[in-house]
């Protein structure tokens, strides 16, 4: 470690128990970050400024001024523009000696492995169940440690799956809670404080595993409630099938902007509904009619349940949780969308 270095890390090479040897270990870790919104943008600089050696961040989403109160690596000349690409540059100015990587597009099976495989740590800020079990089940057949936050309304979890033959994320959730309970933030919406809490549990997690400091939460879920100032930590235990895995299982099919346009071509009677807010129907649309998801409910006697549906929206995050809510009413075939691919 040269003198410079020594300088920029000068608090934590003074720490008994951690020092230059934890530090070394840090320079040398490869870690990827799936997502680069509310959790990720916290946990990136911190993960950055600590001395990660190498960092990827995969997102294909681009920021909204929606994202921006919480995600604060970004600013309003940052709009439009991919995440990952913008925080990898920010990052950059941050700690110019740590190699970051930007990955432009959301996880998928033919992808996932060959990404995996590259790292030794992953940290999943995800807001969706559909992505939280690709990223296990990667993990598991890759044999990577992984660490998972969540947050919904003031509440929040922090947990490390598949860490040194540890509990996997199946072994606490074997089957996904309906989405339309566990929605987004852009559902429920989400006090900005709440994703930087997590995220600094996250990434003091990340240190652990890649040092060896502290009690690692893995077979332990943290859980923060910021509204009564309560945490508690519960435990769970392995179940040794969920180890087993060997290949995923195949995703859901999501129609791109003009996939939507030809098969309503082929098929006049499907119902599109746009699920997004108002405010983003009105920016562009693909027509149909706009339904907020908050709304849908209340409001699903304007749909025909006989009849074949598209739901859009911008990833298709919500388009998924109008799936779980609507599948046991509607007859009709239920196909899924989404305008940003």
């Amino acid at each position: 470690m040269d003198a410079s270095a020594k300088q920029y890390y000068d608090r934590q090479l003074k720490l008994t128990g951690f020092g230059e040897p934890a530090q070394f270990k840090l320079s040398t870790a490869k870690v990827l970050v799936v997502g680069a919104g509310g959790l990720g943008c916290p946990l990136l600089q911190y993960l950055v400024t600590a001395g990660v050696g190498e960092l990827g961040i995969v997102d294909g989403d681009r920021i909204a001024l929606s994202n921006l109160h919480r995600q604060i690596l970004y600013t309003r000349a940052d709009i439009g523009q991919y995440k990952s690409t913008v925080a990898a540059a920010k990052l950059r100015q941050l700690q110019p000696d740590t190699v970051i990587k930007a990955y432009n597009y959301n996880l998928k099976q033919d992808n996932i492995l060959a990404l995996f495989a590259y790292y030794d740590l992953i940290v999943d800020g995800t807001d969706n169940f559909a992505t939280r079990y690709l990223v296990n089940d990667a993990c598991v057949i890759t044999n990577k440690p992984f660490v998972s936050g969540a947050i919904h309304d003031f509440t929040a979890q922090v947990a490390v799956f598949n860490y040194q033959g540890g509990p996997t994320y199946r072994c606490l959730y074997p089957e996904a809670p309906a989405e339309a309970i566990c929605t987004t933030c852009a559902i429920n919406g989400v006090l900005n404080v709440l994703p930087g809490i997590v995220a600094l549990y996250m990434a003091n997690e990340a240190i652990k595993v890649i040092t060896g400091y502290g009690d690692v939460l893995s077979g332990k879920l943290l859980l923060i409630d910021i509204q009564k100032n309560k945490h508690q930590q519960l435990q769970f235990d392995l179940v040794p099938q969920n180890q087993q895995i060997k290949r995923l299982h195949q995703d859901t099919v999501m129609l791109r902007a003009e996939e939507v346009k030809y098969y309503q071509q082929e098929n006049p009677e499907t119902q599109l509904i746009d699920v997004r807010e108002e405010w983003e129907f009105e920016e562009n649309n693909l027509g149909g009619i706009n339904i907020p998801l908050n709304t849908l409910l209340a409001k699903k006697g304007e749909i025909d349940r006989h009849k074949s549906i598209i739901f859009i929206c911008e990833t298709g995050k919500r388009s998924r949780i109008a799936l779980q809510l609507l599948k046991e009413e509607v007859n009709g075939e239920i196909l899924l969308a989404k305008m940003n691919y």
